[in-house]
């Protein structure tokens, strides 16, 4: 029997979470998310979603690692130590989601299931229509350059909102130590 490469890059990815968690070095916890987005990445790469893996690394390896050491530049360098309901909350908060994720999953067709509805309805549609309707050779760039516009936007409108929330907050941090 194989074992999948994803497989073991899964369980690592499990494995570094669980350490992220336990870390009280908010510096060493930072470069560590920056490591898992990497081998999100590389995750995403294995299963030929080649976008989504150059959207991790760059914003998840890059982007989130910078503005996570901006605001250690402006916060302390270890965690305060939480109180017992804050944890009990934070665990039932977080088995909630998970359970709420895995509820929502579990009706989805299995990975790389040709009778799923992409590939009966949507999937069909682009390959005839690109050629004639988009006039781009190249599908990919088709698909999410014009089909998928409106979706591309928006994800770039949350990005922005994100990173403008963020630099608020920094901002702020910096307004409040000036005057003292």
């Amino acid at each position: 029997m194989t074992i999948p490469f994803e497989l073991p890059l899964f369980a690592f990815l499990i494995v570094m979470a669980v350490v992220i968690t336990r870390v009280r070095d908010l510096l060493e916890a930072a470069m560590l998310f920056g490591i898992f987005s990497l081998i999100c990445a590389g995750l995403f790469t294995s299963m030929d979603a080649v976008d989504v893996a150059f959207t991790e690394a760059a914003i998840g390896a890059g982007v989130s690692t910078i503005l996570f050491l901006g605001t250690l530049s402006l916060t302390g360098a270890r965690e305060k130590p939480a109180s017992r309901r804050a944890t009990v909350s934070a665990l039932v908060t977080v088995l909630l989601t998970g359970a709420a994720l895995v509820y929502g999953t579990a009706d989805m067709p299995t990975f790389g299931d040709a009778s799923a509805p992409i590939h009966q309805h949507v999937a069909p549609y682009y390959l005839e229509k690109t050629p004639e309707e988009i006039g781009i050779p190249n599908y990919v760039t088709a698909i999410l350059a014009s089909y998928r516009g409106y979706d591309t936007y928006g994800e770039l409108c949350v990005i922005f909102t994100a990173c403008v929330g963020v630099m608020t907050l920094l901002g702020h941090g910096l307004r409040s130590t000036e005057g003292t």
